[in-house]
């Protein structure tokens, strides 16, 4: 497993990571058994980094991952946590004593003293534009509660602006073959800041797993479901904010251009992940193949076991041509 650097927090982490919103609610039921044995798998496939939320199963993702890790000593595993959606994401919510009960459950979730790392959880701009935002996130690095914090993103522009913040540590931000825009200012800004960039959605809800059809069907409780018009939270996080039928048309298209041998998944994750500036790729997963197949695309990346099977720039120049021929005009303006 490659790692890379995690900005100012002067430690590395795996190349692709974890993501844990699929242990906690919103994907359908993942049983407790079920999603132990998916941090195990990760962690035994040498994923350095998991990331998480307060309200992923209002908690229970977390606590999860609290359990897990207490019988690991010694484990090396970075937690990346979120705050700021357990009231609405109004801008008068954003407050010193709420980032503290918020980081205080946390802490309790994922029985730690000072939690690895904090990211305010798609905040509203105006959060992030609030000079006070930083000063209490600042008082609880300086009290030992967290050790560092970020800001998780919807859009570029807000990207661009937490970057610009002196104390940021990372950035995370929906990246993948169907959202190209961080590509041309976030990247090179967060790079020139030092500030880790964490690619999230990086498999566009599953769209890029090349296993879905015109006839799949999702349960009622999947956001996949229920959110894509947006219904729930912001559009983007379902699919990518990509029209189910045209996602599919792309990712036809970007699989046949692959290599016998290597999947669409595991390319779309070498792919996000050899992107310069790009921290980590933080796919989830709910079961331990998936688990194990997203830990091992890390061996497509250059200089690794595999680096041979893929040629990322051949496969890169294929993601843009059908961004822009299938994706541009509809997802391009919107984030």
């Amino acid at each position: 497993m490659e790692n890379h650097e995690l900005g100012r927090i002067g430690r590395a982490v795996s190349a692709v990571g974890l993501g844990t919103w699929q242990l906690g609610a919103d994907w359908g039921d993942v049983s407790e058994s079920d999603a132990l044995a998916v941090l195990a798998a990760s962690a035994d496939r040498g994923v350095t980094l998991f990331d998480t939320a307060d309200v992923y199963g209002d908690g229970r993702s977390e606590a999860l991952i609290g359990a897990f890790l207490a019988g690991r000593p010694g484990h090396g595993i970075t937690v990346a946590t979120k705050m700021g959606r357990r009231l609405a994401q109004e801008p008068q919510n954003y407050t010193a004593e709420n980032f503290r009960a918020w980081t205080d459950r946390s802490r309790r979730n994922l029985r730690v003293d000072t939690l690895d790392l904090v990211q305010l959880h798609c905040p509203p701009s105006a959060v992030i534009d609030d000079d006070a935002t930083y000063g209490a996130l600042d008082a609880l690095v300086d009290d030992g509660t967290i050790a560092a914090y970020g800001v998780s993103v919807e859009t570029c522009a807000q990207a661009l602006a937490a970057i610009s913040r002196p104390h940021v540590a990372n950035v995370q931000i929906i990246l993948n073959p169907f959202r190209l825009k961080p590509l041309d200012e976030v990247l090179p800004a967060a790079a020139a800041a030092g500030v880790a960039i964490f690619a999230r959605v990086p498999l566009a809800s599953g769209l890029l797993s090349g296993k879905y059809t015109a006839s799949t069907t999702f349960s009622a409780d999947d956001h996949r479901s229920y959110n894509r018009q947006g219904e729930a939270f912001d559009k983007g996080e379902t699919f990518s904010g990509v029209d189910y039928e045209t996602g599919l048309a792309a990712a036809a298209e970007l699989a046949a251009a692959l290599p016998a041998g290597v999947s669409l998944p595991a390319a779309a994750l070498a792919w996000g992940a050899s992107r310069p500036g790009v921290t980590a790729v933080i796919p989830g997963a709910r079961n331990v193949a998936q688990a194990q197949s997203n830990a091992d695309a890390a061996a497509l990346l250059p200089g690794a076991a595999r680096a041979g099977e893929l040629d990322l720039d051949a496969f890169d120049a294929v993601v843009r041509r059908v961004y822009d021929e299938k994706l541009r005009e509809q997802i391009h303006p919107q984030w």
